[in-house]
């Protein structure tokens, strides 16, 4: 049964959704978490995870050292001509499986006594000038604050009509994510992205002897493929030499590939409806920078003070929605931006083999773009 009135509800149980829920837990807020799907699961994503994010979740209690993650700082970038640009990482990142970490979080949001109720989803929120109003299935809930975690796209995307929905740009909108679990004897140091016709595909390792091997293309190129994976497969991401071997040497420990459609780099405001966004739902950058799931977990330490403070009647809602706004734009702002620019050039030949080139003609210009997509460590 649910009470009458909660502090919290937050709507997705992914990085920043679990990391705001254990925070707000801990420092004893009442708070109810949705998650669509049941714990644990896969999920589309590149699995790396940059340095800066270490000492959040270990302060959290994540038993990351002694977890024998692979630890990676070299990057290496193809296109399909065989073309190449190695570039070290610092401080670089390491590997570990959303079903590992989504899995883990939930059990210590579980311990800090947030009521966790995967398998559900939120079919409606409604502001009613004062409170929020959450209808999940026949289970009606009322909370003072909402914090939207639910990731690239949801269906409460569209009911709060939200403007990336009206404005798409050709080169970040429509674009599929593919993800495989594969056996490999790929190195543990690295990660390599290798572009083939109408996208990119990156390999890293992650625990337990996996490697994620995940590609994004754009929606027309499936469409040719007459919507069969295997096919685009064999057709246009076997362009890149690279790729091919990949394919045919390393075997799927997945029966069928994860995939998810319909992805959007569009700008998004961070607040509807009085909702808080956080992580991928306020601000989603391309995989090709390797930080958005740092950017989940720090949305969380961006949010749970302000939302606190409100709770705590320190602040009002007007103010909590405009510190946090503000917070947004100055921590992920630029990151965002450069994404959105560096996604713009991939996947086209025309444009991925002159930055391959120009990488290697201007030192310092690949490790320039990434310090722009990266913060420090917290």
């Amino acid at each position: 049964m649910f009470p009458d009135m909660t502090d919290v509800v937050i709507i997705g149980g992914g990085l920043a959704g679990l990391s705001a829920a254990i925070l707000l837990g801990r420092q004893g807020k009442q708070v109810c978490l949705f998650e669509s799907n049941r714990y644990p699961f896969h999920k589309v994503c590149g699995e790396y995870l940059s340095m800066e994010s270490w000492p959040f979740l270990e302060r959290l209690g994540v038993p990351l050292s002694s977890m024998q993650l692979p630890r990676i700082q070299h990057f290496r970038l193809t296109d399909h001509k065989g073309h190449q640009l190695s570039v070290p990482l610092h401080p670089g990142g390491f590997g570990i499986s959303r079903y590992t970490l989504d899995h883990l979080l939930a059990g210590m949001a579980t311990e800090a006594r947030v009521t966790v109720r995967d398998g559900t989803r939120v079919d409606e929120v409604t502001w009613n000038g004062k409170d929020f109003s959450i209808r999940a299935g026949n289970d009606c809930l009322q909370t003072r604050v909402v914090l939207g975690t639910w990731g690239k796209r949801s269906n409460l995307d569209r009911q709060l009509n939200r403007s990336f929905f009206n404005r798409p740009d050709p080169r970040l909108n429509d674009w599929v994510g593919i993800k495989y679990h594969v056996a490999s004897t790929f190195p543990e140091d690295r990660i390599k992205l290798h572009n083939f016709p109408g996208g990119y595909c990156g390999i890293s390792r992650v625990n337990e002897g996996r490697t994620t091997l995940c590609y994004l293309v754009r929606g027309d190129r499936l469409l040719e493929a007459g919507g069969q994976i295997r096919q685009l497969e064999t057709t246009v991401l076997y362009q890149n030499p690279i790729l091919k071997n990949y394919f045919e040497s390393f075997p799927s420990l997945y029966d069928t590939p994860k995939a998810i459609s319909q992805v959007n780099f569009e700008p998004r405001p961070v607040i509807e409806s009085h909702i808080l966004l956080a992580g991928d739902s306020a601000g989603l950058i391309p995989p090709l920078t390797g930080n958005g799931m740092s950017m989940a977990l720090r949305s969380s330490t961006l949010a749970v003070p302000l939302i606190c403070s409100f709770l705590d009647g320190k602040s009002t809602r007007e103010q909590l929605e405009n510190s946090y706004r503000k917070q947004w734009k100055s921590t992920f702002g630029t990151r965002l931006a450069t994404g959105r620019l560096v996604q713009s050039l991939f996947g086209d030949s025309r444009r991925t083999g002159p930055l391959i080139t120009a990488g290697r003609m201007i030192p310092g210009l690949a490790s320039g773009l990434i310090r722009l997509t990266h913060g420090q460590p917290f």
